[in-house]
């Protein structure tokens, strides 16, 4: 049975604000994601920002199969004690070589973690969906994009983004809007994989962001006014509600590798496939005691 260590990047405020919109953390929904995905995994959900949160060491870290670390409004550049607790536990993560993925915020604070740098973006947001996401040459080979089409789209919502990749890293695809849209990052002996986008979140909670993001959308130029946000937001509805509503599909200019729940979570899946099964068998054959 493997075990998974989810961390919310989001603070207790957020978590409490997020659940009142969607009924869940973004740790709570990763963790529904990843039981869909390998349902006799055993999962422990951790909150590194609290300053009363359960500090997890290299050690402790090791136990698990696997790290999942959340998106989040959280702004890794800022010098406050909830992201410096963020990237101690980031930094833990690799030193205890445990492989690990993160999406939107996880990427930016792995980044961080390892010596990249992390900004606002200039003047602009990529929300809803981040469109035509082109594999690199590295990452056409790359196991992380296996199974991926040659361009694709996928759930997005953020305004900050990696500005450098650290040392011993590897840009595997981009976009027009964002240059680092996934990468693999290699440090203090730890392997982690990351995307901007959000391959565990289906269209109804994009949606959902949306509305709670439409004064940012409004005044980033990417809607004129509440009423546009409330119909991209409603699309979205939609299409979650029926993935193969041809009309839809036509308005959002998506096809089915964005409206289809599996090879929306592609790599998440790829992952879970090449990292977990291995180290699951490893553990079985040298156990080490979980933590409490």
């Amino acid at each position: 049975m493997p075990h998974f260590l989810v961390a919310e990047s989001e603070t207790a405020d957020e978590r409490d604000a997020r659940r009142q919109h969607t009924g869940k953390s973004s740790g709570e929904s990763y963790a529904a994601t990843l039981e869909q995905l390998r349902p006799d995994a055993r999962i422990t959900i951790v909150a590194p920002a609290d300053d009363d949160a359960e500090v997890y060491d290299a050690t402790e870290i090791a136990a698990f199969d696997a790290v999942f670390v959340t998106g989040s409004p959280l702004h890794v550049y800022d010098d406050t004690p909830e992201v410096r607790r963020q990237l101690s536990f980031m930094r833990n993560v690799f030193a205890s070589r445990t492989p690990s993925f993160g999406s939107c915020a996880g990427l930016q604070l792995a980044v961080a973690a390892a010596g990249g740098t992390v900004r606002k973006m200039p003047g602009k947001l990529e929300a809803g969906l981040a469109r035509r996401i082109t594999p690199t040459d590295a990452g056409r080979s790359h196991p992380l994009l296996a199974g991926r089409a040659p361009s694709w789209d996928a759930p997005a919502i953020h305004g900050d983004e990696v500005e450098h990749l650290p040392d011993d890293a590897t840009l595997l695809a981009s976009n027009a809007v964002t240059t680092i849209q996934a990468a693999e990052i290699r440090h203090d002996g730890g392997i982690f994989w990351g995307v901007q986008y959000h391959p565990e979140l289906a269209p109804g909670e994009i949606a959902v962001a949306l509305r709670r993001q439409s004064d940012d959308l409004i005044e980033a130029g990417l809607a004129d006014t509440r009423d546009d946000v409330e119909h991209r937001a409603a699309q979205l509805d939609a299409l979650h509600d029926d993935p193969g509503r041809r009309s839809i599909l036509w308005a959002l200019g998506v096809d089915s590798e964005f409206a289809q729940e599996a090879s929306r979570r592609i790599e998440l899946t790829n992952f879970l496939d090449h990292f977990v099964a291995a180290t699951s068998a490893d553990r079985s054959n040298h156990p080490t005691p979980l933590p409490a």
